[in-house]
């Protein structure tokens, strides 16, 4: 899939939101996961996406996707994102991605996928196994989706520089039937944690990226959604902000907790550079084990992006 870059596509620095990208992350792997399901998929998780070069006005983006393993019903695919510079011709990666798609009916019900996809050489060989694993060891916190859907507590409120904001989910936010685009709410999700930081470091900032994310519930065309944002963590240059996202049946009053997102963010320049950001200090036992949980994603996600740059 081919996008070009356009400015309402972009920040006040000229770069490409990092919530467009995902939105087009989605978008790309939901229509690679439908061709082959046959129908209707729905994301069930995507693993962590961290960006690696700033995408201007002007330029192209290039999504790939492909399948990596099949199962009964769900599908893991992977997606390879770059841009294009179309004076020079030069590309760079911006990110890459795995994801996990359900196949469901008009209902909304699992259903089996008639494809099946068998390795072709060794490389694809490795590249079945290491999704099939991937999808194993998501299996513990699958187990836990009803719960999770269930769990409404506010985890924001207790922190002292938070935000919550709230959408109706209308026809144009759905990717086709009944179901919310998950890639238009990422772009609210990315849209909320980013003005929340803008508002703590009082100056430019970028998503750096987004963690581990496992969706509990669907979101329907007619319900509204709540996003409630608390910081978490502040480095040197960069913070995370926590942002769980429930989704509210305005006829029954009935809300499920959709997801639970955690992304990091880069304060910069109008050099382009990065920048300190204001410092903060956790202060009640609330805000100290959130900054104690987001320190230990922050060592992970180093090593992470570490990984990424070396194997490509």
């Amino acid at each position: 899939m081919i996008q070009f870059v356009f400015p309402e596509h972009a920040n006040n620095l000229g770069t490409l939101h990092g919530g467009r990208v995902m939105d087009w992350i989605m978008l790309a792997a939901s229509i690679t996961s439908s061709r082959i399901a046959k129908g209707i998929t729905v994301l069930g998780t995507t693993d962590s996406i961290d960006f690696f070069n700033p995408v201007r006005i002007g330029e192209i983006v290039v999504l790939d996707s492909w399948i990596e393993f099949i199962g009964n019903s769900s599908l893991e695919l992977g997606v390879h994102v770059q841009s294009e510079n179309t004076e020079t011709g030069e590309m760079k990666l911006t990110t890459t991605s795995h994801l996990a798609f359900v196949a469901v009916d008009k209902d909304g019900i699992p259903r089996s996928v008639p494809n099946k996809i068998a390795p072709a050489d060794d490389k694809e060989a490795l590249m079945h196994l290491e999704a099939q694993n991937r999808k194993d060891s998501r299996t513990p916190e699958i187990a836990k989706r009803d719960e999770m859907a269930r769990n409404l507590v506010d985890e924001t409120e207790f922190t002292r520089f938070n935000l919550q904001t709230t959408k109706a989910v209308l026809p144009e936010d759905s990717f086709y039937g009944n179901f919310m685009s998950v890639g238009k709410l990422m772009l609210d999700i990315d849209e909320t944690a980013a003005i929340l930081a803008k508002r703590f470091v009082k100056g430019d900032i970028v998503t750096g990226s987004l963690d581990n994310l496992y969706f509990h519930a669907p979101i329907r065309v007619g319900d509204i959604i709540i996003l409630k944002a608390g910081l978490n963590y502040v480095g040197n240059t960069s913070l995370e902000v926590g942002i769980k996202v429930l989704s509210e049946d305005l006829n029954t009053g009935d809300q499920k907790h959709t997801c639970t997102a955690f992304l990091s963010f880069v304060h910069i320049g109008k050099d382009g550079k990065t920048k300190p950001v204001p410092s903060f200090t956790p202060e009640t036992p609330y805000e100290k084990r959130l900054w104690k949980e987001a320190e230990a994603r922050k060592k992970r996600r180093v090593e992470r992006v570490k990984q990424i740059k070396e194997s490509t």
